[in-house]
């Protein structure tokens, strides 16, 4: 009888009449075993002021090194007064972490204790290895109408690379690949993989995924995320179920789509933060102004972190030996 058929006749469907088989097949196949994510916990950014007065949302950080690790910290610097945020993020210490700054619009100017200087303008990525250590500033200008919205994500470094040379991957807006599938989605591929498509950010440790990510009003979606990866979703314009998958009983159905209803009960809003559970994908349906948020993963650090405000390093010495050399002089290492 061959494979295909004996498997679908098993399941007591004919399957072997029609030249789809196999395609047939493996998309049953797919939807019994595909695993999605389900959420570990969900909540709301808190207000908070860092630098010399900025005033942000953090989304995650300086609490549970293990909450969403490899990440160490999400900032949602998004705002509308430039009091907020002109004072900006003057000098400042990094070692043994990476910083991501992601500008949505806006300008950030940056320059560091190794020379490096420019200005990150809208849609752009700095993505900085801090390594062995690096003393930098970055002072948002914000546009014509006096706003700035961005976000600085942190990560950690395996102890194999705390040390290392710094470097800066600085990319532009217009070389980032925005892939926009038949539903309307568009996702804007920063760091990783999405079909085949990769990110301009290479050589990075956890091998991350970082996307922005837009869904359209009513759309399911389901996104393949590595199973062995941490992964969170940070909403941060409209609105989505991310539990969508669950199917759960009871829950009152306030729409519907090609004669199917769909649950958009409990939706996610902006500055949301949604942490998944293990699982190799994510699913949702957007909420009815479609919804657009940072889907991140990452191979999670299975090391010790001893951490002081921008200082990240696997012990209590390694961490007093840096803020030693912060004070004698020694904390910038020479170039090799």
């Amino acid at each position: 009888m061959g494979f295909w058929c004996y498997i679908s006749s098993q399941a007591g469907n004919n399957l072997c009449s029609s030249a789809g088989v196999k395609k047939k097949f493996i998309h049953e196949i797919k939807e019994i075993y595909m695993s999605f994510r389900p959420i570990k916990e969900k909540k709301l950014a808190q207000p908070f002021t860092e630098g010399a007065g900025v005033s942000l949302f953090r989304a995650f950080g300086f609490s549970d090194p293990e909450e969403c690790n490899p990440f160490l910290m999400l900032d949602d610097f998004r705002n509308d007064d430039p009091e907020k945020f002109k004072a900006g993020f003057p000098w400042h210490p990094h070692r043994g972490i990476e910083t991501i700054t992601y500008v949505l619009d806006g300008t950030v100017e940056h320059q560091d204790s190794l020379g490096n200087k420019g200005n990150l303008n809208g849609g752009d990525v700095q993505w900085m290895t801090a390594g062995s250590g690096i003393l930098h500033q970055e002072m948002p200008l914000g546009n014509k109408k006096g706003q700035m919205h961005g976000f600085q994500l942190w990560a950690n470094l395996p102890s194999s690379q705390k040390m290392v040379t710094p470097r800066y991957q600085d990319v532009v807006g217009s070389d980032i690949p925005l892939i926009e599938d038949d539903d309307g989605s568009k996702i804007k591929i920063i760091v990783g993989d999405y079909k085949g498509i990769r990110g301009p950010v290479d050589g990075i440790a956890a091998e991350p995924q970082y996307f922005d990510i837009y869904i359209p009003p009513l759309t399911k979606k389901e996104i393949a995320i590595d199973a062995y990866r941490n992964c969170f979703a940070y909403i941060f314009q409209g609105s989505a179920n991310f539990e969508y998958s669950s199917k759960p009983v009871g829950v009152r159905v306030e729409k519907e789509l090609d004669g199917e209803e769909l649950n958009i009960r409990d939706l996610s809003g902006n500055r949301t933060l949604v942490r998944f559970d293990t699982g190799d994908s994510v699913s949702l349906i957007a909420g009815e102004h479609g919804v657009r948020f940072l889907l991140i993963s990452g191979k999670p650090i299975q090391e010790p972190v001893a951490w002081h405000g921008p200082i990240v390093m696997n012990t209590q010495a390694q961490l007093a030996q840096a803020f030693k050399e912060l004070r004698n002089g020694t904390f910038i290492k020479p170039l090799h």
